[in-house]
């Protein structure tokens, strides 16, 4: 007979939260099991498996539809174009954030040089927010 977790082990298991689980529940990327008589989930190895999947496609930063449709590969045929070619869409959405988050960094820091940091009121950081 196959071992049944609980949401409290399935989470201790994955590393992952019970909220989080249970919001991977409401988009539809996982599905209990199993429920006890009073309604509690109960979760399979398989679908500890299926959790780990998607904590570290997430941890790799793959958006939820990506989540989901690296999901549909890994368990039905999966030709590995389909695969790679997500991996690289999203390799180029990372580059992209990175830029953007380069830019951010260095305007932070170009403020941040020109803010005296002592008592006075004026702050360049504070103007550039403020527009």
């Amino acid at each position: 007979m196959t071992q049944l977790f609980s949401i409290g082990q399935a989470a201790k298991l994955t590393a992952l939260s019970v909220k989080m689980i249970r919001h991977y529940e409401s988009i539809g990327l996982i599905t209990p099991s199993a429920r006890t008589e009073a309604q509690y989930r109960l979760f399979s190895e398989e679908d500890l498996h299926r959790l780990h999947f998607i904590r570290r496609a997430r941890r790799l930063g793959f958006a939820m539809t990506q989540v989901a449709e690296l999901l549909t590969l890994w368990q039905g045929h999966r030709p590995s174009r389909e695969v790679k070619q997500l991996a690289l869409t999203h390799i180029n959405e990372l580059d992209q954030r990175i830029v953007e988050l380069q830019a951010m960094r260095d305007t932070l820091n170009e403020l941040a040089e020109r803010c005296h940091g002592d008592q006075q009121p004026s702050c360049p950081i504070l103007a550039d927010l403020q527009g």
